[in-house]
């Protein structure tokens, strides 16, 4: 997974203990596994349909009849299952730390105050608007623009322009802070200019007019159409996200001495001094062109204008930690309108989700201690080195690289370093203030602990012990300026991981995960960096040309896919991760048979070993999607829906031809010299 993008990927710990252990093993496992008799819930699949017409139905096609979505969700799918049951640990935890108080100042106490704070439903209805006002009369009593860019970079208040840090792309002894575009309400710049989003824009207009009101604002519905042409406007200068997602297009270094003249309009040395970087040297525009254009259009448009936009942004924002009616409005159009959810999450969750935004690392702490077992890291260790093992001699065999770009390859998978479960160091919370029923003025103090905790790093060298996920996260990434693939503990789970399970099928689900964050170093992206972690041309340009040809192909093909009507994917937008889908799926795959040693692989309910591994590939993209999610995640993720992370990828194997007899006049089938021949 993209650092920047944060993908929907997975990867596990103690997966290894069954799949490390496969060269051993050739039978199936004596322990009943979870799914099914050796891990894979057959009854899920729908026999009627072939495995070469529709692979993603053949092997889910069962459970997708009869699972209705939950009422709180807008999708429901294997990562979901898995995400419900981390949650629960999580509250055991936060909630005991509630019921123990602790001394003050402690973690306990932080946790347990925040976790109370939220859950006081009485005290936070009692409360009703009052917690915006500060922050509301701020925007208010800003004499001029500069004073508002001010407050643009001070925790707690949005801005058209937003930040993070990160290892410099070109300078890896150095962090950057990377300036990108921001700006927008709802999802992206296409709900704004493209006509098919026209009944969300006019729901987006009335539920600004929504908070306006509320919050006792005057004209809320002049208010309310003034931001809503404001956004329209940010929204045309935005860039696309395939440009977003360009690693070279996005590093674009500016002497902060030059900001004022390289995009004029912004108060840029008032926004960087407020978010605490007035001292830093340099910075990368990311979206140069974008910037440039909102710092125009914000000396351009009325400064009452931008008032409106800030204060509407900061009530959207505040909204779910205030009284119902904001709760309930921004639920209607975001959680409704935009994802298709039927009713709120139960309020437990979502302070759960609260206070694991503020103390994550904390609770991770505890989590790791109850959930991870100190021997999986090892394990898990030597299941990442396996697949590594497997992804060189891809590489070596390679008919269309190089010799000297090989070499470079092979350098670069060498210096891959891993991270398993949890960090080596922890979060040092001490700073952070809660204050208990204070429920507003900790979330905000909670940001800007998190923006301090980053500035501080444009200080220093850097961390390599630094993680990006808790523990509890149900996720993994790739981070290339570190050269890094990371692995929380939280996926530990079937059916991902299943210490039961036949081998086959911990290869097939988590082994191709593995695969996946491997092979982002070398998808259209992280191919750019070298192996020590900076962009740098080290690939000869017959090799680059080759890459790009052969990339080309993954992207027309998933650009052919209509998952609904007018809303077709866009291959260029989603093209890092379906290299690494089915790329994944090519290492784990060559992994599992290294580790019979030659052995035949034992026949389970008439299924091979190979079929087994594959229906197990197909068993982790289990998912229900709602029309409005679809809607968003093709037009605003760098994914590609479920369905196609299985149809998509599976099709570019050769041995899933094999495997399931998948012939010509299927509609899956693609001839093998027009098959995506990567890696």
């Amino acid at each position: 997974m993209d650092r920047r993008m944060f993908l929907k990927a997975g990867a596990s710990l103690a997966v290894v203990s069954a799949v490390a252990a496969c060269a051993k093993q050739a039978a199936a496992p004596a322990a009943k596994a979870e799914l099914g008799a050796w891990g894979v819930a057959l009854d899920n699949r729908n026999t009627a349909i072939k495995p070469g017409d529709d692979f993603f139905r053949y092997v889910n096609g069962g459970w997708i009849d009869r699972t209705e979505i939950p009422a709180d969700k807008a999708s429901y799918g294997a990562f979901d299952h898995v995400y419900d049951q981390a949650e629960k640990q999580v509250r055991a935890i936060i909630e005991e730390s509630a019921a123990k108080g602790g001394a003050e100042g402690s973690i306990e106490k932080k946790i347990g105050d925040f976790y109370a704070a939220f859950m006081d439903e009485a005290g936070v209805e009692a409360k009703g608007a009052a917690p915006l006002k500060p922050s509301l009369d701020a925007i208010a009593a800003a004499a001029d623009k500069t004073a508002l860019c001010a407050l643009f970079g001070t925790p707690g208040y949005p801005s058209p322009i937003e930040s993070y840090v990160n290892v410099d792309s070109k300078n890896s002894a150095r962090y950057l802070l990377n300036v990108v575009q921001s700006g927008l309400g709802m999802p992206n710049r296409d709900y704004y200019i493209q006509p098919k989003f026209a009944g969300e824009s006019s729901k987006y207009k009335a539920y600004l007019e929504q908070l306006f009101t509320l919050a006792g604002v005057a004209d809320p519905a002049g208010r309310a159409a003034r931001v809503h042409a404001l956004e329209t406007r940010i929204a045309q200068a935005h860039w696309p996200l395939q440009d977003q997602r360009d690693a070279l297009k996005t590093y674009n270094l500016v002497e902060t001495a030059a900001l004022p003249a390289t995009a004029p309009g912004f108060a840029w040395p008032q926004f960087l001094t407020a978010m605490g970087a007035g001292d830093v040297a340099q910075v990368s525009l990311n979206e140069r062109t974008a910037l440039q254009r909102i710092a125009a259009l914000y000396a351009a448009r009325p400064l009452d204008e931008w008032k409106d936009w800030a204060t509407a942004h900061r009530i959207s924002d505040a909204a779910r930690f205030l009284s119902k009616p904001f709760v309930d409005a921004r639920f209607d159009f975001f959680g409704k309108v935009i994802n298709g959810q039927q009713e709120n999450r139960e309020r437990w969750k979502r302070g759960v989700g609260a206070v694991e935004d503020a103390l994550g690392e904390a609770i991770g702490q505890v989590y790791v201690a109850r959930h991870f077992p100190e021997d999986s890291k090892a394990k898990m260790d030597t299941l990442v080195q396996n697949l590594l093992a497997a992804m060189k001699p891809r590489i070596e065999a390679l008919d269309w690289m190089s010799a000297e770009t090989k070499t470079r390859a092979l350098e670069k998978l060498a210096t891959f370093r891993t991270k398993i479960g949890y960090p080596s160091k922890w979060r040092d919370y001490t700073s952070l203030q809660i204050v208990p029923g204070d429920l507003l003025g900790n979330v905000d103090r909670a940001g800007a602990f998190a923006l301090a905790w980053e500035m501080q790093k444009l200080k220093g060298p850097i961390d390599r012990d630094e993680w990006l996920m808790t523990p509890q996260t149900v996720n993994a990434y790739y981070w290339p300026e570190k050269n890094e693939i990371v692995f929380p503990a939280a996926i530990l789970q079937p059916p991902f991981f299943d210490p039961n399970a036949d081998p086959a099928v911990n290869y097939g689900a988590i082994g191709a995960v593995i695969g996946h964050e491997i092979s982002h170093g070398f998808d259209d992206q992280g191919r750019l960096y070298n192996a020590e972690g900076l962009l740098n041309t080290w690939w000869t340009p017959a090799d680059d040309r080759n890459f790009n040809e052969r990339a080309k192909k993954v992207s027309d093909l998933y650009s052919t896919f209509e998952p609904l009507p007018d809303f077709k994917i866009n291959g260029k937008q989603t093209l890092g991760e379906d290299i690494a889908d089915f790329a994944g799926i090519l290492i784990a795959l060559d992994a599992y048979k290294l580790s019979l040693n030659g052995a035949e692989a034992p026949v389970l309910d008439e299924l091979t070993g190979v079929q087994r591994f594959f229906l197990a590939y197909g068993q982790t993209w289990r998912d229900k999607i709602r029309e409005e999610a679809l809607k968003s995640q093709i037009t605003s993720d760098v994914h590609s829906p479920s369905e196609f992370r299985v149809n998509g990828a599976v099709r570019n194997v050769d041995a899933w031809y094999d495997a399931f007899a998948v012939t010509e006049g299927q509609k899956m089938f693609v001839a093998p010299e027009n098959r995506a021949r990567i890696w």
